[in-house]
């Protein structure tokens, strides 16, 4: 057990460490920063639009919510992609990753500690963004608790729980597409190449889920179940979209992580 803490905790430094880490949290950051100034800015112009969009003018808790909504369509699959290229494929580019294939160590283990180290930056991410969203929502648009797409008024504790209920949701859609692209990490050295795939596929995938002839297809697409997580803001939450969704991420997790098992078991050192 303190073995395998010591790896998670040298995985969470090495992360860290990194430049482009800092610079990706950074400007994620700065996401519902730009967009609260935005809608500050627009004055009642800003409050029309669909769904989220509508109910944004004065409903600063609402802002972390919609902001994590609109990356989760790009911005934050492209730092998953970052990160699990970083994980396998940026290490097999710098050498060191033979390193670590000949150590004692079971490569099982060693690729769930590069999902922990995924899943626990990715969760820092999410977080990062929800806290500033709140903050900077609080601050330019003020907030008397949560508006809901229903129309209810929620208070302010109870929007602050919706709002974590969304941190887990989309940290582990994160998760799901960062594992997918762990396994395509783990076939090459280039770390360019995973982001290209990754992202590739996220698109593709919004484009497919664009064609009504193709419905039959819309299930078997993650991208297909990311609007189902605004559900979260409607009162009462209904979860069977909720939980479609997140089934379907676990789906694609465990196809990730076990093509990636099943490459670096096999993988020479």
């Amino acid at each position: 057990m303190t073995m395998i803490t010591r790896q998670f905790g040298s995985e969470l430094r090495w992360m860290l460490r990194r430049p482009r880490t800092l610079i990706g949290l950074f400007g994620l950051a700065l996401v519902p920063i730009i967009v609260s100034f935005g809608i500050w800015t627009a004055g009642d112009e800003g409050g029309g639009g669909p769904g989220l969009a509508a109910i944004l003018q004065g409903n600063g808790l609402v802002v972390p919510i919609f902001t994590l909504f609109l990356s989760l369509n790009l911005l934050l699959p492209l730092v998953a992609s970052i990160w699990a290229a970083d994980g396998l494929a940026g290490e097999a580019q710098h050498g060191t990753l033979r390193g670590l294939l000949v150590a004692p160590v079971s490569r099982v283990r060693l690729l769930f500690v590069k999902l922990f180290g995924l899943a626990a930056m990715s969760l820092l991410a999410v977080t990062l963004m929800a806290v500033v969203g709140i903050i900077a929502g609080t601050a330019f648009l003020g907030t008397d608790g949560m508006m809901t797409i229903s129309g209810t008024t929620l208070g302010t504790a109870e929007g602050l729980v919706r709002i974590a209920l969304f941190i887990v949701l989309v940290t582990f859609q994160m998760v799901s597409i960062g594992a997918v692209a762990l396994a395509v990490s783990a076939t090459t050295e280039h770390p360019l190449v995973v982001q290209a795939a990754t992202m590739t596929t996220i698109i593709v995938f919004q484009v497919l889920g664009q064609f009504s002839s193709l419905d039959w297809l819309h299930p078997f697409l993650i991208t297909t179940g990311f609007p189902g997580l605004v559900d979260v803001m409607r009162d009462p939450i209904p979860f069977d979209q909720i939980w479609d969704s997140t089934l379907l991420a676990g789906c694609y997790l465990l196809i990730g992580t076990g093509l990636a098992a099943m490459r670096l078991i096999t993988k020479d050192n």
